[in-house]
């Protein structure tokens, strides 16, 4: 009966609308255990649903059943942390169209690329807070515009407290801590400022960067998370001259390496299972059974639910319509495959489906 309300339950979220999720375990699934005690976390929040990193699309993940919701972390002018994606925010707020603040537009090197724009180490905390977001991709997600003009940039104290309200977890991002390192905005110390004043337990902290990552193992009994892209560096080595980069890190001595400082890794699908040219998945690869041997989960970024961002195993519809690239495609389908692989979470837009294949699953075993 327990089985069947889930499913029930999961249906319902299916049926009423989706958002983004991330898939946890403590420990390594084994084979009859894969896809079960999967933790749903909001990516962004509800960003397939509202406006990203908003008190908005929090809400509608956690009314979602998410289990945790994930800020990406910058800094204000008057070093208090905000939640965007990156700190230029010309694309995410109505800035642009804010006369007063004209002269704050810019250029800077933001980890070795020249950027232009607005950024937040640019406001003080009052300033932002007259700004409102706005969709980042509306081509891919024109149904979120009707929500621009809303939402207020919130801050981390803020998300963390909406998560507090309603028993969920937050699993935030440092976003490039060297560049703000560099300016005397260090994002560490206000985070754990933050989760030390609200006694938080259930969170997880994660960066691309590892320099951070290590000095936070000695501050802080929070699981950490090595963020890994397809390709590149960490910018932390690349700023100190290193020629290593994220391929070495999952390599099995890389990932040994990992294992003394973090609780998991959070690496782009395709390090789990390449893709072609043509966008078709090919073999997987070994990194899954590498990092559980050293005791690292595994979580996968990210699963969307476009057929412009899934393999193109997995692309629904015709493809001569002209919004096939944002149809939903087999979402349900390129989770459950992951799953099987035996990641132990998946970054996604989408918890509602996530939920779906979670019951399915447990109704299977």
């Amino acid at each position: 009966m327990k089985m069947r309300r889930l499913l029930a339950s999961a249906m319902a979220v299916l049926a009423a609308g989706t958002l983004g999720v991330v898939l946890f375990r403590t420990e390594p699934a084994t084979a009859d255990r894969r896809g079960q005690d999967l933790v749903v976390i909001g990516h962004r929040g509800a960003s397939a649903h509202r406006p990203e990193h908003t008190l908005l699309s929090y809400e509608a993940a956690i009314a979602l059943g998410a289990d945790y919701i994930e800020p990406d972390l910058v800094s204000t002018k008057d070093h208090v942390l905000v939640a965007r994606h990156e700190n230029e925010i010309g694309g995410t707020t109505d800035v642009e169209s804010h006369r007063e603040f004209d002269d704050r537009r810019t250029t800077k090197t933001i980890d070795g690329r020249p950027v232009t724009g607005w950024f937040t180490e640019d406001f003080t905390l009052a300033e932002l807070k007259t700004l409102r977001a706005k969709e980042r991709v509306p081509d891919l997600r024109p149904d979120n515009a009707a929500f621009e003009g809303l939402a207020e940039i919130p801050t981390f104290e803020e998300v963390v407290q909406l998560a507090q309200r309603h028993g969920v977890g937050v699993y935030p991002e440092t976003k490039h801590p060297t560049y703000f390192d560099s300016i005397g905005l260090s994002l560490e110390e206000p985070l754990l400022e933050v989760l030390n004043k609200y006694h938080v337990r259930k969170a997880f902290i994660q960066s691309f960067e590892t320099a951070n990552l290590r000095d936070l193992r000695s501050k802080t009994r929070l699981p950490l998370i090595q963020l890994v892209t397809f390709g590149g560096a960490p910018y932390d080595w690349v700023a100190a001259g290193s020629t290593r980069t994220y391929d070495d890190l999952v390599k099995p001595e890389g990932l040994r390496e990992v294992a003394t400082y973090a609780n998991g890794v959070g690496v782009d699908t395709r390090r789990v299972v390449p893709t072609g040219p043509d966008g078709k998945l090919q073999a997987p690869t070994t990194l899954v059974d590498d990092a559980h041997r050293r005791r690292l989960s595994v979580h996968v970024w990210t699963v969307r639910n476009e057929n412009s961002q899934l393999p193109s195993d997995y692309r629904l519809g015709n493809p001569a319509s002209p919004v096939y690239s944002r149809a939903t495609g087999d979402v349900m389908g390129w989770l459950n495959k992951l799953v099987d692989l035996g990641i132990d979470g998946a970054f996604c837009d989408d918890p509602g489906m996530c939920r779906a294949v979670v019951a399915q699953r447990s109704l299977r075993a």
